[in-house]
């Protein structure tokens, strides 16, 4: 089998990602089912571990075989694919996902055009960007920090593990770092940062309380700072943030949030029912002063309300956004319904008994 015989065949399906193990056929995920790769038989042993040397290099595979994880991105022609490579039952196995190779444009996001122009414009604070792996949280990213960087003389400074997309200077000045190539982790990275006179700050991701002081830190002193974290809605975001740190610094975690939090975009992406695509639907909080009021004040559970009340000011709720996919007919009401973390409301929402 040949590797980019393999990699063709997969970006010319459309798919976002690729599943290989050993003694297993390819299998590929599209509009968020997987299913085999037409055309490939089971890949054996031999066969693998030669794939997976020529695609990341004799020297990751050295590296791969002895730490059994490796997280790394790749060019491959005109497309960029982000490659976990793992151990699993004692046989390699890959999980690629194919990144766009342009920039979304920001009205084709799928957010309200007005939450796009509020990121791009804001000149300090923290944007969070959430939801579950695979849900487009880089995507949307890049394509905010493609828009700075088209429209702002600045210097922007990515922190990820891989870098998924590359930039280039634009308007803006653009560094990227790749944790593991470019610097030792996020840790080291964040500690050295304010030395690099940066004016835009993307985290890759908030993967513990190390790192989220580090954002906090740099949102409150007059930085625009982006990142991640792996929830599912704007309030868990808040909850899951203040409560990584112990009881004793949750009172200052909070002020700092209310004092630094601009925006919450927590991210789905939704397989339409004739499986011709997907869409995102996306939880939106804006943090208005009443808001960091109650995110101050330890009242978190009210800022759904004010999420609801909100519109006007770009707010939305999933089962909102998912309710219009149910208008538009891109799904159905049990999509809905199995999509949504509120059942309750969401039955509310749609106005009818399950």
């Amino acid at each position: 089998m040949e590797l980019n015989i393999l990699l063709e065949s997969f970006i010319a399906s459309g798919s976002s990602d690729l599943h290989i193990t050993e003694d297993a056929p390819p299998y590929v995920r599209l509009h968020g089912d997987l299913t085999a790769l037409e055309n490939f038989d089971v890949i054996d042993r031999n066969t693998l571990e030669s794939l997976t040397a020529e695609l990341v290099g004799r020297e990751k595979f050295e590296q791969f075989l002895s730490e059994k994880e490796l997280d790394m991105a790749v060019s491959f022609k005109s497309s960029r694919l982000r490659i976990n490579a793992y151990i699993q039952q004692q046989r390699i196995a890959w999980a690629l996902r194919a990144l766009p190779s342009e920039f979304f444009p920001l009205e084709k996001l799928g957010l309200p055009e007005q939450i796009c122009d509020t990121a791009c414009n804001l000149k300090k604070g923290l944007v969070l960007v959430t939801g579950a792996t695979g849900s487009g949280k880089s995507t949307t990213l890049a394509s905010i920090i493609n828009k700075i960087n088209e429209t702002r003389a600045c210097h922007i400074f990515t922190i990820e593990d891989p870098v998924e997309y590359r930039h280039h200077n634009k308007k803006a000045f653009i560094s990227q770092r790749e944790v593991g190539d470019d610097t030792g982790s996020f840790h080291e990275a964040l500690r050295r940062v304010l030395r690099e006179d940066p004016d835009v700050v993307l985290i890759g991701e908030m993967r513990d309380r190390i790192t989220m002081q580090a954002a906090l830190t740099l949102a409150e002193t007059g930085h625009l700072t982006f990142a991640t974290l792996h929830t599912a809605e704007a309030l868990q975001t808040v909850t899951r943030l203040i409560g990584s740190f112990p009881a004793n610094e949750q009172d200052q975690i909070r002020t700092q949030l209310a004092t630094t939090l601009n925006l919450v975009i927590s991210q789905q992406l939704i397989p339409w029912d004739n499986g011709g695509g997907r869409s995102m639907a996306a939880e939106i909080l804006v943090a208005t002063p009443a808001v960091k009021a109650m995110i101050r004040e330890n009242k978190i559970h009210q800022i759904a309300s004010a999420m609801q009340t909100g519109h006007h000011l770009g707010m939305r709720t999933m089962n909102s956004t998912l309710k219009n996919l149910v208008d538009a007919g891109l799904i159905g009401d049990d999509s809905a319904m199995a999509w949504s973390i509120d059942k309750e409301d969401m039955k509310r929402t749609l106005s009818f008994q399950m």
